[in-house]
């Protein structure tokens, strides 16, 4: 009689496969993007109209006194400049969640998930990938505003970078925790709508923080308590070579719990994402 020989169970995966795979998502995401001009160009189109339009008709009004980490008066466009780069990177979050959303209606998503790979790691495979895509558009709109005179240095180019990495990261997985509660792609516009527009215009993207204490000490307060706010004072003071460590202890912080938060999200065990009849994700 002869024996079979059971070949051992494996116990984990070579770097050699998280490496194939995180490529595989970012290449994927990377595709994506080309093909979607349309996204690049409205991803450039909102920040414009603000620094073109809205921050001509507000210079003469709005006036931004000395506060850190400027060490001298500027124009209302320079201040508002990373609030714009911060929205470019709001939007492109919420935008990924979007596809995500309809992934899983088209049924990519559960393919991706039912990877023996850890699903954390393929959560943020996908998320790095979308905040690849984020930087390639901030970068972009400052390429544009150097010929508005809002041109930094250049060595500012490259201390900005890790300050829009964490930003994007953070953003990108509040994105991906709302899309695991979202379960028909025609509700994802109204949901948005109470996400996006109340973290932008509740924040020091468009004003100064101490304008407004000045007209409402409680909205101030929710101010503080808006992440959005210091992933935008993060990325201002990086323009500046400077570091906001509160904002980078705050932004650190939310993207850990939105990242934990998205991954047991998407587990169907435990998560928002309920199964189907036949066992897979609904």
């Amino acid at each position: 009689m002869s024996s079979t020989t059971v070949p051992p169970a494996r116990s984990g995966f070579s770097l050699s496969e998280y490496i194939i795979c995180l490529n595989g998502i970012v290449w994927r995401e990377a595709l994506r993007f080309l093909h979607q001009r349309e996204r690049f160009i409205s991803a450039l189109v909102r920040p414009l109209v603000w620094l073109f339009i809205f921050a001509a008709g507000f210079r003469q009004v709005l006036g931004i006194s000395i506060i850190p980490p400027y060490e001298t008066y500027i124009l209302y466009e320079v201040y508002i400049a990373p609030g714009l780069m911060a929205m470019i990177q709001l939007f492109n979050g919420m935008q990924s969640s979007l596809s995500m959303v309809y992934d899983r209606e088209m049924g990519n998503m559960r393919t991706l998930l039912v990877s023996p790979l850890p699903r954390g790691y393929l959560l943020f495979c996908k998320l790095l990938a979308g905040t690849a895509v984020s930087l390639l558009q901030v970068y972009a709109f400052l390429i544009i505003a150097w010929f508005w005179d809002i041109a930094p240095p250049t060595i500012v180019y490259l201390t900005v970078l890790p300050a829009l990495v964490l930003s994007g990261l953070m953003l990108g997985a509040l994105g991906m925790l709302i899309s695991a509660s979202i379960k028909q792609l025609e509700n994802f516009a109204g949901v948005m709508n109470f996400v996006i527009f109340p973290m932008f215009f509740a924040s020091s993207a468009l004003y100064p923080l101490w304008r407004v204490q000045e007209g409402s000490p409680m909205l101030y307060y929710v101010c503080q308590c808006n992440p959005f706010t210091h992933a935008v004072e993060l990325i201002r003071f990086a323009l500046y070579g400077k570091m906001n460590w509160v904002s980078l202890a705050v932004v650190g912080g939310c993207t850990l719990v939105f990242m934990i938060g998205a991954i047991l999200a998407y587990d169907p065990s435990r998560g928002l994402v309920r199964r189907g009849p036949g066992g897979g994700e609904a």
